[in-house]
């Protein structure tokens, strides 16, 4: 049977047709590796936001249900398209949305919370040996609305869905190295850190206006005890050295945790 794996990919590394197909080959080497691998991605480049100003073009103040029902096709384009560049390349593979993957959540529009993950299709996509393609960032309430987890919500996505399918980890495939002291973009001397806690990431993160991981994602990681790796997307090669963020001990199987109920 093969090791389930996250693999999450953001807006900038899906931000051209040539990195959606980087990503694609990425995704090839972790199947011939004997990885069962579940992706989680977000909107192309700057898609959201350009959706949210398209938004506010047309109306000054966007009503929630309908802007979480208009960002939330960002996703779905990435999902899609990426799916399709797998298939080409005769990878089996199959796409599925925030409420076809079972992503339940509450009703609050454009900063839900996950409240349950029911993964029914996606573990039957699996036991096909399929590679699973699911747009981050949105869910489904229990009123059947299509809901939005905030920004940097497919971060969270991630977790959530490891959790539920037992996955072994969560990879964050981000433009940097990995986690570092200090923000690389703008302190040159910062140094990447190989190994983490969640305590420790978190402050780091904390002081960052967009950090590289969200730190709902974060916490959410902490409290179900799922294991993170921060790698770069940039040359990327099988199991390259990154940062590892875990606590001390692992029980993904535990059952008791709950997801976003705080």
């Amino acid at each position: 049977m093969s090791l389930r794996i996250v693999l999450k990919f953001g807006g900038k590394s899906l931000a051209t047709i040539e990195k959606i197909h980087q990503i694609k080959d990425i995704i090839i080497t972790y199947v011939k590796n004997g990885y069962q691998p579940i992706i989680v991605v977000s909107a192309m480049g700057n898609t959201t936001d350009e959706l949210l100003a398209l938004a506010h073009s047309v109306v000054p103040n966007p009503p929630k249900r309908e802007l979480d029902l208009l960002i939330s096709v960002g996703e779905r384009i990435s999902m899609t398209l990426l799916t399709m560049a797998l298939m080409d390349s005769k990878v089996d593979a199959a796409s599925f949305t925030g409420s076809q993957s079972g992503i339940l959540t509450t009703n609050d529009f454009t900063d839900a919370r996950i409240i349950d993950v029911l993964p029914t299709r996606l573990e039957e996509a699996l036991l096909e040996n399929r590679v699973v393609v699911v747009a981050g960032f949105q869910g489904v309430s229990a009123a059947k609305e299509v809901t939005t987890l905030g920004r940097g919500g497919s971060d969270t996505t991630a977790v959530a869905l490891a959790y539920a399918l037992k996955a072994l980890k969560v990879c964050y495939y981000k433009d940097v190295g990995g986690l570092y002291n200090q923000n690389p973009h703008t302190d040159p001397a910062s140094k990447i850190i190989p190994f983490s806690s969640y305590d420790e990431a978190y402050k780091i993160l904390a002081h960052e206006q967009r950090p590289l991981l969200h730190l709902r994602a974060l916490k959410l990681a902490k409290k179900l005890n799922v294991p993170i790796e921060i790698l770069p997307v940039e040359g990327a090669e099988f199991e390259i050295v990154g940062t590892k963020i875990h606590s001390n001990f692992f029980n993904i199987q535990n059952p008791s945790f709950g997801y976003e109920t705080e």
